[in-house]
């Protein structure tokens, strides 16, 4: 089971839904995913930007290696159907 309290309480729906079942995220997530965390602070709150080291190890620490890290690793995850569509898999 994954600690989604490490997040900002704003972003943990969000980033559930992306992980369990592969939603895309908004832009800032987006950013956070693909590992373009320079352009992930135009897009990130105050919040966020305060958080940056908690989001960043949740995704190290807590997220599947295969959910993030690239735009490509990020497009398969969603088209995947994250965790819950592991099963649907050949």
């Amino acid at each position: 089971m994954l600690n989604y309290t490490i997040l900002p309480d704003h972003i943990q729906s969000r980033a559930k839904l992306y992980i369990e079942e592969g939603i895309p995220p908004g832009d800032f997530l987006q950013q956070v995913i693909c590992n373009k965390l320079k352009e992930s602070f135009m897009y990130a709150d105050d919040i966020n930007q305060m958080r940056m080291f908690d989001i960043v190890k949740f995704f190290y620490n807590e997220a599947p290696l295969e959910c993030w890290g690239s735009k490509e690793i990020m497009e398969a995850w969603i088209e995947r159907g994250g965790l819950n569509g592991r099963g649907e898999q050949g």
